[in-house]
């Protein structure tokens, strides 16, 4: 991965949306949704996803990383908040998501089929907020560490 601080991280995605150059082979996992790191320099790293229906994330954000997804294949519905409420977004095949660093999201499988992506952060994920949505605000739940949560 070339370490460049105006590569569009979206870009970096669409890079590594093949699964056939990936360092590690793609999986699913039936109880918890797999993902593995697949590159990381000192400016971002780059992971893959595996979703199987019914899978997905807690509202987070990224510990100030600002980030991109792309959905390699499948289904993701992107929700995020506004006015109070979360708001859907569903992404097919080849769309993704460019995101800054107070980004707050969550993302979930709602097909009947599995589903693939690809995520890169800048910088490297040290930690991950998790959220609750209560009355129309934030809460914090949880703060995740690198090393420690994953």
């Amino acid at each position: 991965m070339t370490s460049t601080a105006r590569t569009d991280l979206l870009t970096v995605a669409t890079r590594w949306a093949d699964p056939t150059v990936w360092p590690v082979p793609l999986r699913f996992d039936r109880s918890e949704r797999w993902y593995a790191r697949l590159a990381a320099d000192g400016e971002r790293e780059v992971w893959a996803l595996s979703w199987l229906p019914g899978q997905g994330t807690d509202l987070h954000d990224h510990g100030g990383s600002a980030g991109a997804f792309l959905v390699v294949a499948g289904v993701l519905t992107e929700e995020t908040v506004s006015g109070g409420r979360l708001r859907p977004h569903q992404l097919g095949p080849g769309a993704g998501r460019r995101f800054g660093a107070r980004h707050v999201h969550q993302v979930t499988n709602r097909s009947d089929q599995p589903a693939v992506s690809v995520h890169v952060y800048r910088p490297a994920l040290r930690r991950m907020t998790r959220y609750h949505l209560d009355a129309g605000r934030l809460r914090i739940a949880e703060v995740a560490e690198a090393g420690v949560a994953w």
